[in-house]
């Protein structure tokens, strides 16, 4: 489904993910953007942003006391935000209760596999 900011209903998901590369820097200015992800962090359900996604959520006020991770030239962002910085491979990621980071691409299959776990999801072969 395709919608716009003003047209999405958080409550309507189960999960929020948040990409990296530029879009965050610029999303993160839409105050319905900020309310959704308010609405994730406060409802307990998961989220999962990587890279530069770091930056919505230091917007949104929603990293205070938790441990994650970004791009590294997102650290500042995280850490003035009132989140603790966890320095990891750039092909790792981190999981603190519903938040799952990780700092780059390279992490994707990481990130997504704890992702889906923390998702309550069963993948058999």
């Amino acid at each position: 489904m395709n919608a716009t900011f003003e047209e999405v209903k958080a409550e309507d998901y189960d999960a929020l993910v948040i990409p990296g590369g530029r879009a965050p820097e610029y999303i993160r200015l839409n105050d319905k953007v900020l309310q959704a992800v308010r609405h994730f962090a406060k409802a307990n359900k998961p989220i999962a942003a990587i890279c530069h996604g770091a930056q919505v959520l230091a917007a949104a006020k929603v990293i205070k006391g938790k441990a994650c991770t970004a791009y590294p030239a997102v650290r500042p962002d995280v850490t003035n935000a009132g989140g603790k910085w966890m320095d990891v491979a750039v092909d790792k990621a981190h999981v603190d209760g519903n938040l799952i980071t990780a700092p780059a691409w390279p992490a994707h299959p990481e990130w997504l596999a704890k992702f889906l776990k923390v998702l309550g999801t069963k993948i058999e072969p």
